[in-house]
């Protein structure tokens, strides 16, 4: 399994081959932190990085629970106020499984 900051660089690396570009590395207020924020086109992507060794107790997926999932909403709709106009956005998720990679796009909504 990768230490956090190799598995937030491996989703960077990983996000920009795809054609996302890299805004902001580990935003942080006092609401919460936001993992990675790329843009793709127009939209804003605030990405949340997971990684674990295997699938037990619910694995990557499953651990961005409704809790985390407020605090990730909370943190960037905060992120949101410093930007006008407000671009499109959406929440991914980048989920590293034992040797297993999966970018979920539309993760969740706000």
């Amino acid at each position: 399994m990768a230490s956090g900051v190799a598995a937030e660089q491996l989703a960077a690396d990983y996000l920009t081959r795809q054609g996302l570009t890299l805004v902001e590395r580990n935003f942080r207020c006092r609401l919460g932190e936001i993992d990675l924020i790329m843009r793709d086109g127009r939209t804003l992507v605030f990405v949340e990085v997971r990684a674990r060794a295997d699938a037990r107790f619910g694995g990557a997926l499953a651990s961005i629970d409704g809790r985390k999932q407020q605090k990730l909403v909370a943190t960037a709709q905060w992120y949101l106020t410093r930007l006008s106009p407000t671009p499109p956005c959406r929440f991914d998720a980048f989920l590293i499984q034992g040797a297993t990679i999966n970018w979920v796009r539309n993760a969740f909504g706000a």
